[in-house]
Formats: structure tokens, sequence, C-alpha cells
């Protein structure tokens, strides 16, 4: 690990201003950055520690919408009871996400900010990888591809994005609030993260100096769940997982979010999905054809083909399970 230099902000606009500068890199719960500053991804000049910045760590509820302060751990946020009553989808996703030793650092404006975990990027050699080094290429194209993209990929990029509670907030549909120098915005989550057709060596929208310090969630969805397929049932990562969204009325949809995690370098929302399944019982056939509609623009590579049919098969379990919740 080389030599930073380390300071703690005192407000927002103190951390906004001291994180523009492009060798600055801020530090909440640093339970992904600093793994990645010993492995030699990251190297900032200047870590700024915000964990003192008052404002950020409330939960309330105003007007039908839950805000959530950014510097928030992610056990706080899963054990609050509003979040447990209102947004089950989320609690299940940050109790799969990772060990509770890990979440009980780990913040909720953090962790949808995690960089991909794809082996090239993380690889300590001079592989390719226009995340790394842009312009490089991208060596995941030709190799190792199991657990990587079926859907918005490229030549560029066929990394997955891998945050568990980003893909409950995008079928929430939540919105990050950020601060910046030049004024912050409201983002709304399924537009957080960068496809590779749009820059193949971001990960996010985030500018520097923008720090996101609230995320809002609307109403309530107390029909939903996470469910994640992963290679072990301990703390791993998602093959794909699937955040699941369900309105019925007398026993017939009437409205479906879902979003897929681990397909792609955004959570994915299943757009058409949810448009067909509106009128349909769950248990009918028809709910097949649906879940098989939001497919039909899946690509696989070679080694992960397999991943269309899981996250397919995934999907239609979490549209019964939660229907019968």
């Amino acid at each position: 690990m080389i030599p930073f230099r380390y300071s703690r902000a005192g407000s927002v606009r103190e951390a906004c201003s001291a994180s523009s500068e492009p060798t600055t890199v801020v530090l909440a719960g640093g339970t992904e950055l600093l793994n990645w500053m010993r492995l030699g991804v990251n190297a900032p000049e200047h870590l700024v520690d915000i964990k003192a910045v008052g404002g950020l760590s409330d939960i309330q509820v105003r007007d039908d919408v839950v805000h959530i302060g950014a510097l928030n751990t992610l056990n706080k946020v899963a054990a609050h009871p509003e979040v447990r009553a209102r947004f089950p989808v989320l609690t299940e996703s940050i109790e799969m996400a990772a060990s509770a030793q890990l979440r009980n650092l780990a913040t909720i404006g953090g962790n949808p900010l995690q960089s991909t975990r794809c082996p090239y990027y993380r690889h300590e050699g001079p592989t390719p990888c226009n995340k790394r080094r842009p312009g490089s290429g991208c060596a995941a194209r030709d190799g190792i591809t199991d657990n990587q993209a079926i859907f918005g990929w490229t030549d560029d990029c066929v990394a997955v994005q891998p945050s568990d509670p980003a893909t409950a907030l995008v079928a929430l549909d939540a919105q990050f609030h950020t601060e910046a120098p030049d004024g912050g915005r409201r983002i709304p989550a399924r537009e957080l993260h960068m496809l590779p057709d749009e820059d193949p060596n971001r990960h996010h929208i985030l500018r520097p100096g923008e720090i996101i310090t609230t995320i809002q969630i609307p109403g309530s969805a107390a029909r939903s769940g996470y469910l994640k397929v992963r290679e072990r049932a301990s703390y791993e990562f998602a093959t794909v997982a699937v955040a699941a969204a369900l309105e019925l009325d007398d026993g017939v949809i009437s409205r479906a979010r879902l979003a897929l995690g681990s397909v792609a370098l955004r959570p994915w929302r299943l757009d058409v999905t949810e448009q067909l399944l509106v009128g349909l019982r769950p248990e009918s056939a028809q709910v097949e054809d649906a879940v098989d509609a939001g497919f039909a623009n899946a690509r696989g590579l070679p080694g992960n083909e397999h991943k269309i049919i899981l996250a397919r098969n995934a999907t239609l379990r979490a549209v019964r399970e939660v229907a019968n919740r």
C-alpha cells in the first residue's frame, strides 16, 4: 500500500470541496476502498473521512417517503422498523450482502458504488482492463466469462455490478440525492451506474466532488422479496439475483417491479416483463411467457450461457414466491 494523506471532513461542503481533486477519495465505511488500496487497484494520495459529518445518519419518514442518510450502516438500515415493514426486499438484500461484521461498517451510500468483482479488474498484474487502465482493452471478453454479463455488455467491458442493495433500490424506484461543489441533484437508482456503451472506463455517473447524502424511497412495497443465487449459502457474491416487488388485486397482479443483479454493469430492470405481468394471476402459464419476454435481448458469452437460464428461472420463482407472501 502506497503512502497517503488522511483528513476528516467536518461538513458535506468540506467533503465535496476536498474530493473534487482527482487524487482524493472519500472514505466512509472503508470495507471496499481499503481492500482495493491493499491490492493496488486504487492508489489515492488523499483520503477524506466523512464518518463524522452530521446529518447523514438519520432515517426518517416524511410525506410517505423514507429518507435514509447515506452514512447509515447496512445493518442499521436492515433493522429499522420502517424499512423492514415497508421494504422487505431491501432488508433481505442487505442481510444476504455480506457478513454481519462487514454490514456493521459498510454504508448504504457506499455499497451501491462498489466496483466490479471481475477477476481481471482486481488482478494485481498488468492485465488489460478498461476500468483499471482506460484503453487497454477487456481481457475478460475472451477469458473467464462464467460470471460475467448477459445484458448491456460490449467488447470493451463484460463485467457486472455486484451490489445487492443497489438491485433492491432499483426495484423500489429509489432516488439518490447528492451534493457537489456546483450543486446537487436527484439521481434515479436505475441511472446511477454506467453501461459500457456509455463509458467503458467508469462505474457510475457521479462527478468528482459529488457525494451521495440521502437515499429516498417512496411509498411501500410490503409484498416484496430478494432471491439470490450463489455458489455457496454463506457470504458470497451473486451469480444472479432478483429483487421483486408486486401489488395484487383479488389475486391478479396490478403492478410489478423486477430488477436483476449480477447480470450487467447496472441492476437490470425487466421493463417488458413488468408490463406483461399486469393482469395475470401469478400461477398462470402466461407468467412464464412474460418472464421469457424479458430475456429476449439477453446475450451470453462463451462460458456463461447458463446464466440466462438461471436468471430466467430465478425471476419466475421470485415472482411466484413474492406473490404468495
